[in-house]
């Protein structure tokens, strides 16, 4: 099988092309976990993080902590999240940690457009996520 970072050669390209030829940039992060950053111009503040397992890729993108949610709030947005995840097309709300992250997921085996399409959708949902729920947080 190949690595994570033989999967995703090219991807930078083809993910640049799939945004609209915005600079896009991969870092391995060094780890036991193969792990890889993707940086997309003009929205640095939302890396998104690649990684894999024998049957999946699984791509996520950290949004806010709970540090950053206004406690008043906190119940409504739960919920709100809750309500949301249906309506996120190929993406879901999740927790790592203390941290509010988007998550999408697909086979091993997708084809390297289908990962950029994928990465593409995550990080415009993570935009959408942000403004639409950016009364709940401080």
């Amino acid at each position: 099988m190949k690595t994570l970072l033989d999967q995703l050669n090219g991807l930078d390209t083809r993910l640049s092309l799939t945004l609209g030829g915005v600079h896009v940039h991969l870092q391995p992060i060094p780890g036991e976990v193969p792990v890889v950053q993707i940086g997309i111009e003009g929205r640095e503040e939302l890396p998104i993080y690649l990684t894999t397992s024998d049957a999946q890729l699984l791509c996520l993108c950290y949004l806010w902590s709970d540090d950053e949610v206004r406690p008043e709030l906190r119940a409504e947005l739960l919920q709100t999240l809750l309500d949301l995840n249906p309506s996120v097309p190929l993406s879901s709300f999740g927790r790592v940690g203390n941290r509010f992250v988007l998550i999408g997921a697909m086979s091993r085996q997708s084809r390297l457009e289908d990962i950029a399409e994928e990465v593409a959708v995550l990080s415009d949902n993570a935009l959408d996520a942000l403004d639409a729920l950016s009364e709940f947080l401080k």
